[in-house]
């Protein structure tokens, strides 16, 4: 059994604690948990019994919960309190995740690419992708989404329906204005989040790009199967498979 200093623990019980509160800290200022294998695995021990991993991102430190079991983990009450219209639902929040994955998607070629293929995305561009999805997906039969709906424990059926009730229109309106800027407001408030949660940054001319905190989480965890249970690889081939 390893023993530890009592400077060690009270060190490294410190450097736990500013990750704790604000979710990250600068290299400088945490140095000890890079050059000290002992703090550095207690710390590591620390965010364990919490649900949450510690990496390093470019000039920060972060700690991000891994398991929704985790007191950091960011519930579905705030998400739709913070950042979704006023009776959100919990479908909300399922296309929410659906956009994420898409923005992310656009910034690989593929479930397996380690590292992004491009250095920014319009936020039309997010929004025809996102399209070009739910067209894809609409194209199945109920038998097949059904199916669907099963394999990866989301409701495609409602998802869609979702995403197309935001094409309503008021007759006074063209068509076009009012479905772009309905849906577009929805990922406005998902770019929101995602700005909030240091995952991507407006770079202006409603552009967005990757933060290095994303970039490694992409890499450590929404490439994996163990955590997205193949819904990338699904969703980078919907618009490659041939639907019935």
């Amino acid at each position: 059994m390893i023993t530890y200093r009592n400077e060690q623990v009270i060190q490294a019980f410190k450097i736990y604690s500013i990750l704790a509160k604000t979710g990250y800290g600068e290299k400088d200022e945490l140095r000890q948990y890079i050059s000290d294998d002992m703090i550095r695995g207690l710390v590591d021990q620390f965010s364990r019994e919490v649900d949450c991993t510690i990496f390093l991102a470019g000039e920060f430190i972060y700690l991000v919960p891994i398991s929704k079991d985790s007191i950091f983990h960011v519930s579905n009450e705030v998400i739709k309190k913070d950042y979704l219209p006023s009776k959100s639902v919990n479908l909300d929040i399922y296309l929410m995740y659906v956009s994420i994955i898409v923005l992310f998607g656009e910034f690989y070629d593929s479930y397996q690419t380690i590292e992004p293929t491009r250095d920014f995305i319009n936020i039309s561009d997010w929004l025809e992708s996102l399209n070009d999805r739910i067209a894809s997906l609409k194209e199945h039969n109920s038998d097949k989404l059904k199916e669907l709906d099963k394999e990866y424990d989301y409701n495609w059926s409602l998802i869609i329906e979702k995403w197309l009730d935001m094409d309503e229109i008021k007759e006074t309106a063209k068509a076009q204005n009012a479905r772009t800027i309905s849906r577009k407001s929805f990922l406005n408030s998902v770019k929101n989040f995602l700005e909030d949660q240091e995952l991507i940054s407006d770079i202006g001319n409603e552009e967005l790009e990757l933060t290095e905190k994303a970039k490694t989480i992409i890499q450590r965890y929404y490439m994996e199967y163990d955590y997205n249970r193949g819904i990338l690889d699904f969703m980078y081939n919907l618009d490659k498979k041939e639907v019935k």
